[in-house]
């Protein structure tokens, strides 16, 4: 719970033309991203693996939804990020776990 209470104020600004002007492509990465994340499934089977995977599944959701609430406060949440990047390898999805890495640049390009 402490990451939660932390994404308050933690994270890198974004300045609200940039936001506005990106938010379209910030949005559909996450919607991208949590739909990946909903279709997939453990890597093996049995009922300790299914119960790793729904929580890992939920912490990746959870990730993204602090990611989407620090972006319409005009930052990226670093206690999201971080959530969501863990929660994403441990799911074994590294290419996205970089596409949530890489969005604390996206006002860079």
């Amino acid at each position: 719970m402490s990451d939660i209470s932390a994404a308050s104020t933690s994270g890198k600004a974004i300045n609200p033309g940039d936001r506005a002007r990106l938010d379209p492509i910030f949005m559909q990465d996450m919607l991208d991203i949590q739909a990946q994340v909903q279709q997939s499934q453990p890597p093996q089977g049995g009922n300790l693996a299914a119960m790793f995977h729904k929580e890992q599944v939920a912490d990746a959701l959870q990730g993204c939804a602090m990611l989407i609430a620090g972006w319409n406060q005009n930052r990226i949440d670093e206690a999201g990020t971080k959530r969501a990047v863990r929660a994403l390898r441990a799911l074994e999805l590294p290419k996205l776990a970089e596409r949530i890495e890489h969005l604390v640049k996206i006002d860079e390009a």
